[in-house]
């Protein structure tokens, strides 16, 4: 173990739903021996974090949200190989890597993923945070980047190159990878496919670079927001719709498709844009989609127009990445400036964390990242 406790940790604490955050000096009380310590430069902030502000806790403790982390490893558990004190990470979901899906290589459907990324505890019902107050859980997304530091495991810290500049990374670890990884890894459209994407957020204007990075053909992006749809066009939209001014958006794209899109993709978690979005499609046309609808949400679809054109309908979490290959791919295509994320990212400074999350709630910025105190 490389790391003495205890350490001060300077988070941003959400003490009850709905309650707001607020600040806290908070103790580091120790590290496991399979656990990796990071002293964190910035994180982004996701709209999942924000919906989790008024939901009811699933454990009646206060904790620390985030999960876009990017930093330095401060220190290791004397169980963790493969990274060192130094090396520059950052952050994504957490896994088990024992279950039927981890085995396969597939760590985005871990059978244990709501216990290892929303619980926010350690398995053992532990922290290793403690406030003025009592414990403070730390495990949310497996890492709680609301903080100074973070404490996580192996299987979701990515090391990046020496040179990376670690303040723009934090995003690829959710928002970014989720959009981006939706088109490379799932839908995966050719150089002469269409794609159309609904809702222009990080997540969907992730997925419009990921296709333009792909030479897709036709890329449409679909949101209510001008200046959302103008960011969508400087990043690689071949056409843009705002359904405020069309009466009739699926014959708007197939319109310009010439008969209905191959591939689609739902950000948004709104049914009716999710059946759109299947609507949209040509015969044998995939749909894809990630937002995070509530527990119990129904979807009412066309059964016959699903069969009889063969079409697919399919759920994605965190784009079907495995992190440790889908996260330094992105940053390849950023530095060949074929995924330029930057164009997206406001930062702010951490303890203008409410300002960030106002703007970003009014859809005044695409990707706010905070940056931590020197």
């Amino acid at each position: 173990m490389t790391h003495e406790a205890p350490l001060t940790v300077r988070a941003a604490v959400l003490q009850r739903p709905g309650a707001g955050l607020r600040f806290e000096d908070l103790t580091l009380t120790d590290l496991r021996d399979d656990e990796v310590l990071v002293r964190l430069v910035a994180t982004g902030l996701c709209h999942t974090d924000i919906s989790f502000f008024n939901r009811p806790f699933l454990v009646d403790r206060p904790v620390v949200l985030g999960h876009e982390g990017a930093g330095y490893v401060h220190a290791v558990g004397s169980s963790v190989h493969g990274l060192s004190v130094g090396d520059p990470v950052v952050l994504s979901f957490d896994s088990c890597g024992l279950c039927e899906s981890c085995t396969r290589d597939e760590p985005a459907y871990c059978h244990d993923f709501v216990d290892l990324n929303f619980v926010a505890q350690r398995r053992d019902g532990t922290t290793a945070l403690r406030g003025a107050d009592g414990p403070v859980r730390h495990a949310f997304f497996g890492q709680s980047s609301f903080a100074t530091y973070s404490v996580c495991h192996p299987r979701n810290v990515v090391r990046l190159g020496d040179d990376t500049d670690l303040a723009m990374m934090g995003p690829l670890g959710c928002g970014f990878q989720t959009g981006a990884g939706a088109v490379l890894n799932v839908l995966q459209p050719s150089k002469t496919d269409s794609l159309v994407v609904f809702g222009s957020g990080s997540v969907g204007l992730a997925a419009v670079m990921a296709a333009k990075a792909l030479e897709t053909a036709t890329i449409i992006a679909v949101d209510r927001l001008d200046s959302r749809l103008q960011a969508a066009t400087a990043v690689g939209a071949t056409h843009t719709l705002n359904p405020a001014g069309i009466a009739d958006v699926v014959a708007a794209v197939r319109e310009i498709t010439g008969g209905g899109a191959h591939r689609s993709l739902d950000t948004t978690a709104n049914m009716a844009v999710l059946r759109q979005s299947v609507e949209v499609l040509r015969p044998r046309g995939v749909c894809g989609f990630v937002g995070g609808a509530a527990a119990g949400t129904e979807l009412c679809v066309d059964v016959r127009d699903i069969m009889m054109n063969g079409k697919t309908l399919r759920g994605i979490i965190e784009g079907d990445s495995r992190p440790h290959e889908l996260i330094p791919r992105l940053v390849a295509l950023y530095r060949a400036g074929r995924f330029p994320m930057n164009e997206l990212i406001r930062f702010y400074a951490f303890e203008d964390i409410d300002r960030a999350i106002s703007d970003s709630e009014r859809g005044d910025v695409v990707k706010a990242v905070l940056r931590m105190p020197d």
